[in-house]
């Protein structure tokens, strides 16, 4: 998703202009996640980019992407722009080894390896 949202119309309440646009994100966010990931990767990783234009956008972190656009409110600008782009993504899980010792300590390996699943019948 590649969009400038504006913030002001004429015929709506500002509030319910922002919870639509907000609603749009979400929605569009479900709707990538939705898609099948490819064999080679475990999650949807979204790479975000937000501005008041397309030229002076910059890179944010998803996580932050609602906080942004409650500031641009809040600062009572006609607009902004949002990038959003859904790309797959693979994160290594570790395996974490719990040893526990005759004092009922519990040691942990120092060395963890990844998490590689044997299956035995």
């Amino acid at each position: 998703m590649k969009k400038t949202f504006l913030l002001i119309d004429e015929k709506k309440d500002p509030q319910r202009v922002l919870d639509s646009i907000k609603h749009n994100i979400r929605k569009y966010i479900k709707r990538e996640k939705r898609k099948p990931l490819p064999k080679d990767s475990n999650f949807w990783k979204i790479n975000c980019r937000f501005g008041n234009t397309e030229d002076t956008a910059v890179e944010i972190r998803f996580e932050d992407v609602m906080k942004n656009i409650n500031e641009v409110s809040e600062q009572n600008l006609k607009s902004f722009y949002i990038e959003l782009i859904a790309e797959a993504s693979t994160m290594n899980f570790k395996k974490k080894d719990i040893i526990e010792n005759e004092d009922n300590e519990i040691n942990m390996p120092e060395d963890i390896m990844e998490d590689e699943t044997i299956i035995e019948d």
